[in-house]
């Protein structure tokens, strides 16, 4: 019979490390780690990980299992660990936007008149909205109301690099109603800014008027900036308005359910 220290040889000859595993093996089980792990740890064990961490095929793997992988996009992704990327990160950057917190993580610009107010849905002479997991709105008085919330990108975990070079959608999107019984004007205004804060693109449509004896739906407004310059780092998010009839209380326009989120369109 062979000594231990000659079966132990024996073993090590038959022992593999996880570096001669075959690629197809190796992108399974590196596809189950986190991104952030194979872009900043992975990477770096060797030319090999190096590799494979960087095939299109790792990333279209991590996109199927974790439900982000559509069949018909196939073709018109290029890049397909960005696009996990930015749907790994997706998300409502806009913090409170349906008045659960109360007036949390908003800057109240302007507060006039009987100033802001939160209130349940429908509110008074009101109606509910479309999506029923929406329970209250923030409602304007009298006199100028205006709320604005600043994002840092980088904070959100969208680095320099991605917005600079991808520069993936920005999806903005508002929801506004007035009472049935009072007329109201309702304004939204988005910029991109620079790191010093300069403006790169603004979204500012024309003041919206809604008359008195209206239907108190609510609406949408949307926005998408592609194509922006480089260089943005904040983006800026402000809405807000009043009643037109100067009536004391809270007869200006109701906003709720704002979202801000970031790329890819496709999904």
């Amino acid at each position: 019979s062979r000594t231990p220290a000659a079966r132990q040889r024996s073993y090590r000859s038959v022992m593999t490390t996880i570096c001669d595993l075959p690629e197809d093996v190796l992108v399974e089980l590196l596809s189950l780690l986190p991104a952030q792990d194979l872009i900043c740890t992975c990477r770096l064990v060797s030319t090999q990980w190096r590799y494979v961490v960087d095939l299109t095929t790792l990333w279209k793997r991590k996109c199927q299992r974790e439900g982000f992988y559509v069949q018909n996009l196939d073709r018109s992704i290029s890049d397909w660990k960005t696009f996990y990327m930015l749907c790994n990160l997706k998300r409502n950057l806009i913090k409170n936007p349906c008045a659960e917190e109360n007036f949390q993580h908003w800057k109240l610009d302007n507060n006039d008149g009987d100033k802001w107010k939160i209130e349940d849905m429908p509110g008074p002479h009101g109606r509910e909205m479309p999506d029923p997991k929406v329970h209250k709105y923030f409602v304007t008085s009298y006199g100028p109301c205006f709320k604005s919330q600043l994002i840092t990108l980088q904070k959100e975990g969208y680095w320099n690099q991605l917005m600079d070079e991808k520069r993936p959608e920005i999806v903005v999107k508002d929801w506004y109603a007035a009472r049935f019984d009072c007329g109201c004007r309702y304004e939204l205004r988005v910029r991109l800014l620079s790191e010093d804060y300069i403006v790169l693109d603004d979204f500012h449509p024309e003041p919206v008027v809604i008359e008195q004896w209206n239907d108190a739906m609510w609406r949408e407004i949307s926005h998408t900036f592609q194509n922006y310059p480089a260089g943005v780092r904040y983006i800026w998010f402000q809405h807000g308005g009043q009643d037109t009839q100067f009536w004391a209380g809270w007869y200006g326009i109701r906003v709720t359910n704002s979202s801000i989120t970031i790329g890819p369109l496709t999904l």
